[in-house]
């Protein structure tokens, strides 16, 4: 394994927190993903309304308490960034990614010089050093990985054009949302958009219906009962009311929002997001879940729940989408 000690408690860190404890999910038919897209250049908005909801869940205690949110109208990515859109992007650009530059040492002071090169964290079960509480055992920090390389050195992009993009950092979903002339949604917006702006649905059930997720006993054995056993491409499951894809399962998304433990709790502009379970670690809200999520183990596909994500290490479930004004 690849990477310092120090970096492992943070890698722990990146995998939804909490056992979940709900009936097994059901089974979702294989399904068969639509003609693929063609173009690289952003994708298509759909236009969310106004209107005011009650946001936050309570299946975990970060989702709450529920209270209620206004939200102005905005526009959304259908679907999130794949790969050839953040490849225009790198190419007009030159931009290097978070992943692929040395770490600070001034971040992780005492952290050995090997856990400082350009890497990202990669999802690899191993049953040989499998242990059940220590998520350490099935991720590792791999030197090398980048959205370029999503498993690595020996890895690329070929067939995956219309993945969505991972090992992303906030700052890199920042960057590409500025080049694109949008912006990140935030918390709030994220979370209308994936309940299809509609107040009167209620918390949506906590079992997808139609998501990339995990189906079998995480994060041993993957049945791929939804036809998947990793990303899928962009698109090919059911979209929701406002004709969205994945913003359940497939992978996290970044918000532009600072993690608080609690939605009680304020975080003051430009103060960056703390997590008790992350000490001294600058943490932003992902939202969504991603195929990694199960009901043994998480939950967390679900459009209340949240997960707090180390603003400088990208992993291999970790992506975005952008969002722009009404025109």
């Amino acid at each position: 394994m690849t990477g310092g000690p120090g970096r492992v408690v943070i890698l722990a860190a990146l995998v939804m927190a909490g056992l979940g404890s709900c009936s097994p999910a059901a089974r979702i038919a294989p399904l068969v993903c639509p003609a693929t897209p063609t173009t690289d250049q952003p994708g298509q908005l759909i236009d969310v309304p106004a209107g005011r909801f009650l946001m936050g869940d309570d299946v975990y205690a970060d989702e709450g308490p529920p209270r209620h949110e206004t939200v102005a109208a905005f526009r959304i990515d259908a679907t999130e960034v794949t790969n050839a859109r953040f490849a225009r992007f790198v190419e007009e650009t030159g931009y290097v990614t978070v992943a692929e530059r040395p770490v600070d040492p001034a971040q992780y002071p005492g952290m050995p010089a090997a856990a400082l090169q350009p890497g990202s964290a990669v999802f690899r079960f191993d049953s040989a050093r499998f242990d059940a509480g220590n998520p350490g055992t099935w991720w590792t920090f791999v030197r090398g990985a980048s959205w370029r390389h999503p498993e690595g050195p020996g890895s690329d992009l070929n067939g995956r054009e219309f993945l969505p993009v991972v090992h992303i950092a906030l700052a890199d979903a920042e960057a590409y949302a500025r080049w694109a002339g949008r912006r990140l949604p935030t918390e709030i917006e994220w979370e209308w958009a994936a309940r299809s702006a509609d107040a009167a649905a209620g918390n949506p059930g906590r079992q997808p219906s139609e998501a990339n997720t995990w189906q079998g006993v995480f994060p041993a054995r993957n049945t791929g009962q939804d036809g998947y056993d990793g990303a899928a491409p962009v698109g090919c499951f059911k979209a929701n009311g406002l004709g969205i894809h994945d913003m359940i399962g497939n992978v996290w998304e970044w918000t532009a929002d600072p993690y608080r433990q609690t939605r009680t709790l304020t975080v003051a502009p430009g103060e960056p997001g703390a997590d008790p379970r992350q000490p001294g670690v600058a943490v932003g809200v992902i939202k969504g879940g991603s195929y990694l999520c199960a009901p043994n183990y998480c939950m967390r596909y679900r459009p209340g729940a949240r997960q707090a994500q180390d603003l400088t290490l990208g992993a291999s479930h970790v992506g975005f989408r952008t969002v722009a004004p009404m025109p």
